[in-house]
């Protein structure tokens, strides 16, 4: 049942990969990058780069895959992802998130959300203090933008 849930959320991201497959790079992004609030000694998710490629016959446009692991008790800076637009499918544990002025809304493993371009993303959370949590994250963004940008303001 969980495998099943899991390709279901995984062919999504596969269907797309399939669409930037005539990027003339073939080697994923392998580098790990933790994100961390640098105000706060709370911990920040762990961001890690699975395969970025432009998009054929969209000009300007990019595809990013990426995992976003949080550890227990995480909590992510409330940030913007710029015009991007953002898929996260829920690969393992519970993750709590609120985005504008939807309601805040717990998604358990196997669950999604999207999220528009130029949307507000208030919450993001890992919501046990025992268990990680870890996200499937795909963006559709501007060739060259960032794909966060923390609002520690907010």
């Amino acid at each position: 049942m969980i495998v099943a849930r899991i390709a279901a959320g995984l062919l999504a991201v596969a269907t797309l990969t399939t669409a930037a497959a005539c990027s003339t790079s073939d080697e994923p992004a392998h580098a790990k990058v933790a994100t961390t609030a640098s105000a706060s000694t709370r911990p920040s998710e762990t961001f890690q780069p699975l395969l970025q490629r432009p998009l054929p016959d969209v000009q300007g446009k990019t595809f990013t895959s990426a995992v976003l692991d949080f550890a227990p008790g995480t909590r992510a800076m409330p940030h913007r992802h710029g015009q991007a637009f953002v898929y996260a499918y829920v690969l393992d544990g519970t993750v709590r998130s609120k985005v504008d002025d939807k309601p805040v809304t717990t998604y358990h493993q196997g669950e999604n959300w999207v999220e528009q371009p130029g949307a507000h993303h208030v919450l993001t959370e890992n919501t046990s203090q025992t268990k990680p949590a870890k996200l499937l994250v795909v963006f559709v963004s501007d060739t060259g933008d960032k794909l966060k940008v923390d609002d520690p303001s907010s």
